[in-house]
């Protein structure tokens, strides 16, 4: 795996329309700047992404976790998503955050029964992406269903493919959207 970059953010919310939150709410996204093995090829074997997928999953949800500056057992919520350079396919981006990708940020999140929201799409250097976010262990918890924005101002190049993991502590700041009874 041939790794540019990673770029890691991170976000506490303290106030949101001038009222003090009280409480921790953070959210933090690592994303990688990987080399496209598959770049210039149209249909064929995806079977590389898919190893590729499980190798940085990991990685990405470790420096997240400690950009986000909690235990793990504290992480609530998670995201993820890929963004593939225009000499890819959107089929790139599914073989390497779906079918392998998943297990590795569980074990960093320790538990995860739910499934790891996802967005996917192509895009030229400084493409945005919004990263969906949901409960780790309850996707049907409403609070926690939030996003966060990913940018990268020079990727991904056309043989590139920029992947993300988002994790959350806190919900939103003062949800109160309740499921119907």
């Amino acid at each position: 795996m041939q790794v540019r970059k990673y770029v890691v953010t991170s976000e506490e919310v303290l106030a949101e329309q001038g009222r003090l939150t009280g409480r921790t709410v953070r959210r933090a996204v690592c994303s990688a700047v990987i080399a496209n093995p598959l770049a210039g090829q149209v249909g064929g074997e995806l079977t590389e992404l898919e190893t590729l997928g499980a190798e940085i999953s990991g990685e990405l949800a470790t420096r997240a976790l400690a950009a986000l500056g909690v235990a793990a057992h504290e992480v609530t919520a998670y995201g993820k998503g890929a963004i593939v350079g225009t000499n890819g396919e959107i089929e790139h981006a599914a073989a390497l955050i779906h079918p392998r990708f998943g297990a590795p940020v569980r074990k960093v999140v320790v538990k995860g029964d739910d499934i790891i929201p996802s967005t996917k799409k192509i895009g030229a250097p400084g493409a945005h992406i919004t990263l969906p976010i949901t409960n780790k262990d309850d996707i049907w918890s409403f609070d926690e269903m939030d996003a966060i924005d990913v940018w990268i101002p020079d990727a991904p190049m056309p043989d590139e493919i920029v992947v993300s993991v988002a994790l959350a502590v806190g919900g939103r700041p003062f949800a109160r959207t309740k499921k119907p009874s």
